[in-house]
């Protein structure tokens, strides 16, 4: 735990919902909501005007429509919100090198690896002068967080929002947490709290009044230890600059179950394209393909297949996905359908395996003599 409140965390606000509304006026000030629009789709992101209504994030879009049946529902524009997510963050990177981002609208800075003067004055300053710049350069809201630690950097964003700034003073961090739900903790997800509930601990002041035994009890070693230390205010996790990608994937849900074998397979190959233009994108490669296959009562499972070396060849990756998905019974109907590179690397192997093969060829050459092949061996 820091002496200053030199951690800072940027929420935007809405921001898919915010990013519409930025780029088309006649939705200024009317509910948004942008997610999936088909009968199983799923909300992404609500503009607030919609949130008065009930609409949420993740909530079924289908029940969003009964609650906000005047909304405008838009499917996402990737595009256009990482375009103004790289303007945020380049303002970022003005306050210092130390930059993580969690998402295309999240992130957090270490303004003391920024040489921001370690006082709540300088820091706060900081702040409001990004929310101002923010608004400046995109249109948006943002919402920020100043604290000693990331986790209260980040409890301290949700308590601004929306287009707010909140700073938590070293010192006042158990004042502030003890009565919030332990769900507030990151880490701390549906089970786990329910776990938690169980025995009778609901808050995050009662988390740490467990102690570090019971939690370890319940919880296991790692998350018991380390769910104690956030309880109780210890937070000494980095700001990372690199949050290097354990894989890549892609996705979808249809809006009827797939139950015709030929359109199974299409779209494997469809989603194993789109993950190598991903793939791409990011400047790497992977050497195991995954596909996700979910059935019509929600049952899941993944199959993977291990390749020779890494690669970033879109027919290498539908080829392996091809096999994997002829290994998966779907005649009972498929509801989503996902395809993935994980084992990432910056280089692709196809080059070594052509050196390999070339190699062998020179070798076979070099036993070749003026009338054709040496005896007993073929052509390369």
């Amino acid at each position: 735990m820091r002496g200053a409140p030199t951690i800072l965390h940027l929420d935007m606000d809405a921001f898919y919902a915010a990013a519409e509304q930025a780029a088309k006026p006649s939705l200024r000030g009317k509910p948004v909501v942008v997610g999936g629009i088909g009968p199983r789709g799923v909300v992404a992101t609500a503009s607030y005007e919609a949130r008065v209504f009930g609409v949420r994030s993740a909530m079924a879009t289908a029940q969003a429509r009964r609650l906000c049946p005047n909304a405008a529902y838009l499917t996402p524009r990737f595009s256009l919100y990482r375009d103004i997510s790289e303007v945020v963050m380049s303002l970022l990177g003005e306050l210092s090198p130390l930059v993580e981002p969690l998402s295309l609208d999240e992130a957090f800075v270490d303004l003391e690896a920024g040489g921001v003067e370690p006082t709540s004055a300088a820091v706060r300053a900081v702040g409001e002068r990004l929310r101002r710049d923010i608004r400046a350069a995109t249109g948006l809201s943002g919402s920020v967080g100043l604290a000693a630690s990331k986790m209260l950097a980040k409890i301290a964003s949700e308590e601004a929002k929306p287009d707010g700034l909140v700073l938590i003073e070293p010192g006042t961090e158990l004042e502030l947490l003890g009565p919030m739900s332990v769900r507030a903790i990151p880490g701390v997800g549906p089970a786990t709290a329910e776990t938690l509930r169980r025995a009778g601990i609901t808050t995050v002041a009662e988390t740490g009044e467990a102690g570090e035994a019971e939690l370890v009890r319940l919880l296991g070693k790692a998350h018991g230890a380390g769910l104690y230390a956030l309880a109780t205010g210890h937070d000494d996790r980095p700001v990372v600059a690199e949050r290097d990608a354990k894989s890549v994937s892609v996705e979808d849900t249809f809006e009827e179950d797939l139950t015709d074998r030929s359109r199974v397979q299409l779209e494997i190959a469809r989603l194993a394209e789109r993950c190598v233009q991903r793939l791409r994108a990011a400047g790497r490669s992977g050497r195991t393909v995954v596909i996700k296959v979910r059935s019509y009562d929600f049952s899941t499972l993944t199959r993977s297949e291990t390749l020779r070396g890494p690669t970033d060849d879109p027919a290498v990756v539908k080829e392996a996905a091809a096999r994997l998905i002829d290994g998966v019974d779907t005649t009972a109907g498929v509801r989503l359908l996902g395809v993935g590179v994980s084992g990432l690397a910056d280089y692709t192997q196809e080059d070594l395996f052509a050196q390999a093969a070339s190699e062998a060829a020179g070798a076979a050459g070099a036993g070749e003599g003026p009338q054709g092949p040496a005896e007993g061996q073929g052509e390369a």
